[in-house]
């Protein structure tokens, strides 16, 4: 059987943690406890996701994936594709509009009380940050609802198809 690389899969594994826990801690923040430390630790797993993403991007495009199976139709796999250039996407832009609005407050900028990370030069007033601010919110739903999708696909494929795309990445 074809897997994936142990770094693509170790890659895969661990920002899919992150990006699930950071999507309930961005989602989720208002109903937890104000004296929690959720938006630093929240903006700080966010730059972990992007810095991840570009050594991962780095590492793809030096490995192939492995090939999807032979018997699988045009559709799922033009429909897999999609869905993981939407997530690359996401997870560039979901962190990057996330650390121009965060640039445009006035608090620090951290990752996880160790250093500070430079802020782009933008102010509340500017188109950027709104545009940002509201692209945030809802590519971080739509990154919600995909992910559900993509679990549900890879526990058809592992469950009901018995085919080998889920253990390609286990």
């Amino acid at each position: 059987m074809d897997r994936y690389t142990s770094i693509a899969r170790a890659l895969h594994w661990i920002m899919a943690v992150l990006i699930i826990v950071n999507l309930i801690l961005g989602i989720g923040h208002d109903a937890l406890p104000k004296d929690w430390a959720v938006m630093p630790v929240h903006k700080s797993i966010g730059l972990t996701v992007l810095a991840l993403t570009l050594a991962r991007l780095g590492w793809r495009l030096g490995h192939r994936p492995p090939p999807l199976p032979v018997a699988m139709p045009g559709w799922e796999k033009a429909a897999a594709h999609a869905t993981h250039f939407i997530f690359y996407a996401f997870m560039i832009l979901v962190p990057l509009t996330g650390w121009i609005m965060t640039s445009a407050g006035t608090r620090p900028l951290n990752w996880f009380f160790l250093f500070d990370v430079p802020k782009f030069a933008v102010t509340k007033e500017d188109v950027l940050v709104g545009i940002s601010g509201e692209g945030h919110e809802l590519m971080g739903f739509a990154w919600a609802a995909l992910i559900i999708v993509h679990v549900a696909a890879a526990l058809r494929h592992h469950l009901v198809l018995k085919d080998n795309v889920l253990r390609r990445m286990l």
